[in-house]
């Protein structure tokens, strides 16, 4: 059953679509890498609910967060850099491993891709992380451009990696639309001037997506139809 929004097929012409809570469930992932990296600082484990409620603004502050949650901050400050270069290590061994493609992604994509639409993902993850994760997926098929929380000088919320999106898509800010998670894809998307759709589901740090403003919310991407005239 797809859903009712106010624009059309005419209207969009590419799509930017986050990965982290919209197409893939990767809590188990940031669990077992945290987790690893934490014993061997010898700091104890973190639990999958404060995860969830810190992943969502690049792995750098996941990490912080993290450490922060257990250590003053002159001893988080201190261990940042190693903290950062182990856990790179344990995610990119486990990438993937502990993560699912959410229902309704595949068949949502495969619609879009089939309509014409640009395809594009844009997340504040790594792009050494994220790239490898939507081909392990079978995910990397259907965009034509990927970017991460490195690929620019700032990442999302600010505006500025869906307006380079858009540029590298060939697209309007006010023809693409953004389909993610949580607040940080609501605000870039309002900040650049893109259209927005919120998933129900994923990460939006402990608070109710319908309270983040947007064009719309759907509960699986196969839902999210564009009519064409």
């Amino acid at each position: 059953m797809s859903m009712s929004l106010p624009f059309s097929m005419p209207d969009v012409r590419g799509v930017i679509v986050d990965l982290d809570g919209t197409m893939v469930d990767t809590l188990g992932d940031f669990e077992a890498a945290l987790n690893r990296m934490l014993a061997e600082l010898d700091l104890p484990p973190v639990t999958r609910a404060l995860v969830e409620r810190t992943v969502g603004r690049g792995s750098e502050h996941l990490i912080r967060a993290v450490l922060e949650h257990q250590l003053a901050l002159p001893q988080v400050d201190a261990l940042m850099e190693p903290a950062w270069r182990i856990y790179q290590r344990h995610y990119l061994d486990i990438n993937g491993a502990f993560s699912t493609v959410y229902p309704g992604v595949l068949a949502g994509l495969q619609q879009w891709q089939a309509s014409g639409l640009q395809l594009a993902c844009l997340t504040n993850k790594p792009l050494n992380f994220a790239l490898p994760l939507l081909k392990a997926k079978g995910l990397d098929v259907f965009f034509t451009q990927v970017f991460g929380g490195d690929s620019f000088e700032r990442k999302k919320p600010d505006p500025l990696p869906l307006h380079k999106t858009c540029e590298a898509l060939g697209t309007l800010a006010a023809q693409t639309l953004m389909i993610g998670d949580s607040e940080n894809d609501g605000l870039a998307a309002r900040a650049a001037g893109c259209p927005v759709v919120l998933v129900s589901y994923g990460y939006n740090h402990g608070r109710p997506i319908r309270e983040v403003d947007a064009d719309g919310y759907v509960d699986s991407l196969d839902q999210l139809a564009f009519a064409t005239l």
